[in-house]
């Protein structure tokens, strides 16, 4: 990198940090750390919502499939308008009736203490889980091209954004969002104009190669369940997004920061839609490339391939300057997600933990020592866990992939209490388990049914479905073992 480039990114970093600390004067109570008051503006709600949709592993991620393969992960963006139209119909009016800043309230509502403990314990492996891979993919990149040491990154990136976020609060939060949200957008853009007009032959070059090679199919249309087929990858998408609105404290949070359920809805819709055609951007970077390298023959060094491709052309192929606004693009993408992650964490514990008593004098002091602690420890841990992905990435994945199998019971839970009243505790209780299991087995079968013996036992499905499974699981045991004791009754 030149010093223009290392100038760039330094000012960026300095300046999101500064800018988010800055909230801290707004910041001394529970309500301003969590909702910030209820009085952000919609847009900025906006494109903090879109922020939450797209990490790092996005920014590096698409393109590099679709450098490799096509265009099958749009698909996963096609889902997004019908979930965000499910979120204003159903889930934000839902949310700003319960009116707290937990989204896992309503589930204690629904069926009890239980409810609330798993969604919220859950909740935290799994985000304390992602930030730390976050930071960890986020350093990975820059480390190989850079040669700057991986553990330093990780540590500077995790500080910088556990300053803004801890001091500012929710405020802080969203607004860094909505700044890094422009951010990483005219950072895609900018590298998407670059590679189309790179090409020897002008940009319809760019088109015939990637057209020959098959690059802008949305994948097979074929109607089976074994691979990642369109319509696969789309159900799945489909419930992710369900999951990621209905059930994820990361948006249900957003829903409440705003004056008006009016305005909320307004930005669950449009945090969405933005990122079907960012994504559709991320793809074509990816399909760019590899009509870019097509022509450019050993400019692409052996051993470069799939996410690293990205990186490789920001750093070695952009003019002065464009490389260290593209590489604070890729850090504005981590950066929100981890934000988001320890506001909405820390927000958690504070309200599922802890009841302080809402007459005592000390609570709002020992509610806002809750918020600091909390986001300090979950950022030391997430870093903790980073650092450790460079040795022992094996038992982590382990881990990520236990705490996907336990959370993915979430999305059944609230569908099961918002589409089926009359099912109480009971029929909630073994309609979790049913759901587990099933996300178990299907998640767990390249591990565990890979023997002769065994195969006989192995899930037949692509492992995408095992949410979709599993969510149904929950829904229909839940359903008629609640019935069936209402009968009993």
């Amino acid at each position: 990198m030149t010093i223009i480039d290392l100038s760039i990114f330094i000012l960026y970093l300095l300046g999101i940090v500064l800018f988010g600390s800055s909230f801290y004067k707004k910041n001394k109570t529970a309500s301003a750390f969590t909702l910030g008051n209820n009085s952000i503006p919609s847009w900025v709600i906006t494109m903090s919502i879109f922020a939450t949709f797209v990490s790092s592993i996005s920014y590096l991620a698409l393109p590099g499939q679709a450098y490799m393969t096509n265009w099958n992960a749009f698909a996963f963006s096609l889902s997004i308008p019908i979930a965000s139209l499910m979120a204003v119909r159903f889930f934000v009016p839902l949310y700003r009736k319960v009116n707290s800043p937990s989204a896992y309230t309503y589930l204690e509502q629904r069926f009890g203490p239980w409810a609330k403990t798993y969604a919220s314990v859950m909740y935290l492996m799994t985000q304390l889980m992602r930030a730390g891979t976050i930071l960890f993919l986020l350093a990975l990149p820059l480390h190989v091209l850079l040669g700057w040491n991986i553990t330093t990154i990780i540590i500077v990136t995790g500080f910088s954004v556990m300053v803004y976020s801890l001091l500012g609060g929710i405020q802080a939060v969203v607004w860094t969002d909505a700044i890094q949200a422009i951010i990483l957008i005219a950072g895609a853009l900018v590298c998407g104009i670059v590679l189309l007009f790179s090409m020897p032959e002008g940009p319809g070059q760019l088109f015939e190669i990637a057209a020959g090679s098959n690059k802008f199919s949305l994948g097979s249309f074929k109607a089976e369940l074994t691979s990642s087929t369109f319509w696969v990858v789309l159900i799945y998408g489909l419930f992710i997004n369900l999951q990621n609105y209905g059930i994820d404290q990361n948006y249900i949070q957003r829903y409440m920061t705003s004056g008006s359920e009016k305005a909320a809805k307004r930005s669950a819709l449009w945090g969405g839609m933005l990122y079907v055609p960012v994504s559709a951007m991320f793809l074509f970077i990816g399909t760019s490339l590899f009509s870019y390298y097509k022509t450019q023959a050993g400019l692409l060094p052996a051993g470069i391939e799939g996410d690293k491709v990205f990186p490789y052309f920001i750093v070695n192929q952009l003019p002065v300057g464009l490389t260290g606004l593209l590489i604070a693009s890729i850090f504005a993408a981590g950066m929100s997600t981890v934000s988001t992650s320890l506001n909405s964490s820390a927000t958690v514990i504070l309200t599922d933990f802890y009841k302080l008593p809402k007459d005592d004098p000390k609570t709002a002091k020992r509610s806002m020592g809750i918020l600091y602690l909390s986001s300090l420890v979950f950022s030391v841990l997430s870093m903790a866990i980073a650092v450790a992905m460079i040795n022992v990435q094996s038992a982590l994945d382990a881990w990520w992939k236990l705490a996907s199998i336990f959370s993915g019971g979430m999305l059944g839970l609230f569908l099961l209490g918002y589409f089926a009243p009359k099912v109480k505790s009971k029929g909630a209780v073994v309609g979790v388990v049913a759901g587990v299991l099933v996300i178990g087995w299907m998640s767990l079968t390249p591990i565990f049914f890979t023997s002769d013996k065994l195969k006989a036992y192995a899930s037949p499905f692509h492992s995408y479905l095992s949410i979709v499974f599993g969510t149904v699981a929950l829904f229909i045991v839940g359903f008629l073992v609640g019935t069936l004791f209402l009968k009993r009754k």
